[in-house]
């Protein structure tokens, strides 16, 4: 169809002649920021196919926490035969630290990174992710109320412990700057942006996060808090998407905004990484001071950085050393790929290698991608 034709056609002896112009100019309007703002939220036609792929591959990741069993769990977690001292602070700090960490992610993507997009596809991917961020809180209440531990320890915990407080110091220092009326006409504002993007979903959720939740999924990996660690297992699936999310939508801004990414800001963004392993690295001889069983600080300590160099290299640009001046590329726990990227098809109620209920669902995705095809205005 030519572009200055109409769509016309007739019903009970009305006709009906929409403007097929107004529509294309609308589609070409779309932008990560800065985009046509009207009253509507009209997805078709997609101008970011791959934000809503991405929603649908969450929608049909979704779980509730209270369907975990939790009776060995609290059954492990008071005997000291089966957790020594060091275990259960892995469990207990990472709860703490995550519980509200996980408040910064779900209040920055909605109320920042969300409200100052104009796609609408972008914003329903977004909103998923913040829904996602929700469950994860819920998740975290349920292992609480489930293992009697004092809620305000949990408060405490992330309000006092030195190393926690930095790794938030450092995610969110920027944040203050950004306001919902934030004018992202100007260069300096569009690379604040730009950051915040970077940092929620690259460094707290694609760095660490990771150096957090191996001890736990260690623990699981022997036997040990079976359901916390699945629900952790789960929760990792979401990130990963989540992680997804944030690097395609990081390169459609600055691909959109060539203005953002100069040499200047994207060294200030590599050094911005660097302080974060920093602050994790530290976070991690908190979170075990001492080695436990088939696991040792330096070596998640290792597995941090290598972490940091996948979110840079999956940008394109060149992984980091670490303070020895090492470029780790290399898993050092090669049992993690596969215990954190959970397959499509495990179930989620039994941990077996079945279809956890979404076939159809996936299914819809991929007929939708059919319709999708060809359509232009």
């Amino acid at each position: 169809m030519r572009q200055s034709e109409n769509f016309t056609y007739e019903v009970g002896g009305r006709t009906y002649i929409l403007d097929a112009k107004q529509a294309k100019d609308a589609f070409d309007a779309k932008r990560v920021i800065n985009g046509r703002q009207g009253p509507e939220f009209n997805v078709m036609p997609l101008k970011y196919k791959w934000a809503y792929d991405l929603y649908r591959e969450m929608e049909a990741n979704h779980w509730l926490p209270q369907e975990v069993p939790m009776f060995d769990d609290i059954q492990q977690w008071k005997d000291p035969r089966v957790l020594n001292d060091r275990e259960k602070n892995i469990i207990r700090i990472g709860i703490g630290y995550f519980c509200a960490a996980e408040g910064i992610v779900g209040d920055c993507a909605q109320t920042i990174i969300r409200e100052n997009l104009s796609a609408p596809e972008l914003k329903l991917a977004v909103g998923r992710h913040v829904h996602e961020e929700n469950i994860h809180t819920e998740s975290l209440l349920y292992m609480i109320s489930s293992l009697g531990i004092n809620p305000h320890e949990v408060t405490a915990l992330f309000l006092s412990l030195p190393s926690v407080m930095k790794k938030n110091q450092v995610v969110t220092a920027h944040l203050p700057k950004l306001r919902r009326d934030l004018d992202l006409s100007k260069t300096e504002n569009k690379q604040l942006f730009a950051k915040t993007v970077f940092g929620i979903t690259q460094i707290m959720e694609g760095t660490q996060f990771y150096g957090l939740f191996l001890p736990i999924l260690h623990l699981m990996r022997n036997g040990k808090m079976p359901g916390i660690g699945q629900m952790f297992r789960y929760t990792l699936r979401d990130e990963s998407n989540h992680i997804e999310l944030g690097r395609r939508l990081f390169l459609a801004l600055t691909e959109e905004n060539p203005d953002i990414l100069t040499p200047a800001f994207k060294n200030e963004l590599i050094e911005f990484m660097r302080a974060g392993v920093e602050a994790e690295v530290a976070f991690v001889d908190d979170l075990l001071p001492q080695p436990v069983a088939g696991l040792s600080p330096d070596e998640i300590k290792r597995f941090v950085h290598y972490n940091a160099n996948r979110r840079l290299i999956a940008l394109g640009w060149e992984p980091i050393a670490d303070s020895k001046g090492e470029v780790i590329l290399d898993n050092p726990f090669p049992w993690s790929s596969e215990i954190i990227y959970l397959k499509k098809n495990e179930n989620f109620f039994e941990t077996t290698v079945t279809e956890y209920g979404k076939v159809s669902n996936l299914q819809e995705v991929k007929n939708e991608d059919e319709l999708f095809e060809g359509i232009q205005i």
